[in-house]
């Protein structure tokens, strides 16, 4: 299953998400095409139900088409929409047409007024999947103003509504699905991040390999080498720590488990980004060369939806919660895909 997935969205997305597709679209150049190709391919609808024409995959078998939405850079809420979708679908509200951001966290509604700073995707959606609180929302990008974040390239934007959009949908507490929005958001995030940096992580090695000083290879280096293999160990723990996070045999995550892949991929997020410059040099830096399309990427999804000190203390706050447990049987009981897998099978 991982494999027929993996090699089949790794080919259409290295396809359309081409580097010179993700600069057009950073610089405002129609969506359409692109989104159009996303809707034939029928990835979108994965975590629906097959009784509502979806794929009825579950989020663990999902995970290769969104670490490779991440590893392409997509620059369209392609990974949001199948998730607020497949979250949408089992609270039994149909999904609108066109891409769907998620906003689990950050929104404000004041007196009918609602306002989300720094949406990811917020230049791009169409919708808004939002957390108000005392429900969650479905907001057409249409009926707000927008502020695009001043950052170079970013697809962010503050989007602020004066009253109630026409069009939008409320989600009331009992019918929404089992798993948060911002845990949802927080394990697509940690998947992201996994593909992209094993992307960091591939385009420095092969630079490594390629670039000569002194007679030789800057990657045979001891120097160099040091760095690439702190980079290598935090890309790979944070695949293993976003998988966990998508351990789910549902359309949303544990909580728990979310909280861990976003911490760790947070974490590590600064790292990866930070050794792959250096190795990369001034080179790096520049707007020609492709390594900052993904790691700009990293330093952004690093923050959204919280960052790594956001999440760990929602873990603190849950071992606090849980006296009978010290730190180490809290990890083994809580927090393993063992413990899940065995918690859902009863």
């Amino acid at each position: 299953m991982d494999n027929l997935f993996s090699d089949s969205v790794e080919r259409l997305l290295s396809e359309i998400s081409t580097p010179m597709a993700i600069r057009a679209i950073e610089n405002g150049s129609d969506i359409t095409a692109m989104w159009q190709s996303f809707e034939e391919s029928g990835f979108l609808d994965a975590l629906v139900p097959e009784s509502q024409d979806g794929a009825g995959l579950t989020l663990d078998q999902v995970f290769p088409i969104l670490t490779s939405a991440g590893r392409n850079a997509v620059p369209l809420p392609f990974a949001h929409t199948m998730l607020a979708r497949g979250w949408l679908a089992a609270a039994g509200v149909a999904a609108p047409s066109g891409p769907i951001t998620i906003a689990g966290l950050g929104m404000r509604l004041d007196e009918g007024v609602i306002e989300g700073r720094t949406i990811p995707f917020g230049r791009v959606a169409h919708w808004v999947l939002a957390d108000l609180g005392d429900y969650c929302a479905l907001l057409p990008v249409a009926g707000a103003t927008s502020q695009e974040a001043e950052v170079h390239g970013s697809l962010s934007a503050t989007l602020r509504w004066e009253k109630w959009p026409e069009g939008a949908v409320k989600i009331s507490a009992s019918s929404q699905a089992a798993s948060g929005l911002s845990e949802l958001a927080a394990a697509g995030y940690a998947a992201l991040m996994a593909g992209v940096s094993d992307r960091v992580l591939e385009l420095t090695l092969d630079y490594a390999n390629q670039r000569s000083q002194f007679g030789k290879n800057i990657g045979r280096f001891q120097a160099v080498q040091s760095q690439i293999s702190l980079m290598a160990e935090r890309t790979w723990a944070t695949r293993m720590a976003a998988q966990l996070a998508c351990q789910s045999t549902a359309c949303s995550p544990s909580p728990l488990l979310a909280a861990v892949g976003k911490a760790r991929a947070s974490e590590a997020a600064p790292i990866i980004a930070d050794i792959g410059h250096a190795v990369h040099g001034a080179i790096g830096i520049t707007e020609e060369y492709d390594l900052q399309l993904y790691t700009r990427r990293l330093r952004e999804w690093r923050l959204a939806e919280g960052a790594e000190t956001y999440w760990c203390s929602r873990l603190g706050s849950a071992l606090l919660a849980q006296p009978e447990h010290s730190a180490l049987s809290f990890i083994c009981a809580k927090l393993s895909a063992s413990s899940h897998a065995c918690a859902a099978a009863h």
